[in-house]
């Protein structure tokens, strides 16, 4: 990248004119370089202002935004999702070159190093046969580096800033790869059966922390029955929400052919319109 800097002291700040040059085509080593102009002195104030706790939201944010462009099988957006994620990236890894610990080549190098530990099938000698091989040998790999030595430390290092479902999930094929939580769908099953029974006796009994308690416990035995069934609990369940939305959308459409507001329209015709919209 060309770049031309002309800096001049305006108070206690600096103003740039920073020149570039145009280019059909930019690479990663540009896109550092132009996070660096715009956390320096004469870069962009907004910039300079962020910490790693300011943008902390941005990321999980754009993260979400990445995920929605997979789930639309957008190509181009995609694309520009990833860029927005990867800007996250190399904001967060020059806050640490500025405080003197290793950027984002320090970020490349970690990842690469943990790719050749973590195949060792692939870079190294060792033998596998099935994916089941390459995930254990991982995990395996994973709790060593990691100086995990106990079933609660593999738990205690899913972070607790995921999902609910997601966390409960991944806490639950952990337990499950050590044989600590049957795999087995009837199983599973019957555990929530038990749970929902528990549930309804708190609530009989009025008592809001034991609701509460219960409630919980039948949240992750519904997990246990989508991890049995080799399912995906948090994507079920935002699917599960889409219909519902999509419903709503219908009936609200059919009841505006009738002449009524979804809003106010009497029990009876919404339920009409909420049947025809399920029924479609």
């Amino acid at each position: 990248m060309s770049i031309e800097r002309e800096t001049v002291m305006q108070g206690e700040d600096r103003v740039s004119d920073v020149k570039f040059e145009q280019k059909t085509q930019y690479t990663v080593e540009d896109l550092i370089e132009i996070v660096r102009i715009l956390r320096s002195p004469g870069g962009c104030p907004w910039d300079r202002e962020q910490t790693h706790r300011s943008i902390r939201k941005n990321l999980i944010e754009e993260t979400y935004e990445v995920a929605e462009a997979i789930d639309l099988e957008d190509a181009a957006l995609l694309r520009e999702e990833l860029g927005d994620l990867l800007l996250q990236v190399v904001l967060h890894a020059r806050m640490e070159e500025e405080e003197g610990r290793p950027g984002f080549d320090g970020v490349c190098d970690g990842i690469c190093k943990k790719l050749i530990e973590r195949h060792p099938h692939v870079f190294g000698g060792v033998q596998v046969n099935s994916t089941g091989d390459v995930l254990g040998n991982w995990e395996r790999i994973k709790q060593r580096s990691k100086g995990q030595t106990t079933v609660s430390e593999t738990l205690r290092s899913v972070p607790g800033t995921l999902p609910a479902l997601m966390r409960a999930q991944k806490v639950q094929q952990r337990t499950a790869r050590v044989g600590l939580t049957p795999s087995d769908a009837e199983w599973a099953m019957g555990d929530l059966r038990a749970e929902m029974a528990e549930l309804q006796e708190a609530v009989e009994s009025g008592k809001r922390e034991a609701v509460l308690d219960e409630m919980g416990d039948v949240f992750f035995a519904a997990v246990q029955v989508a991890r049995s069934l080799n399912t995906d609990a948090e994507e079920i369940l935002n699917a599960a929400t889409n219909k519902i939305v999509g419903r709503f959308e219908r009936a609200e459409a059919i009841a505006a052919q009738k002449g009524f507001d979804l809003k106010n329209c009497p029990s009876g015709e919404f339920n009409v319109c909420w049947r025809a919209a399920k029924a479609n």
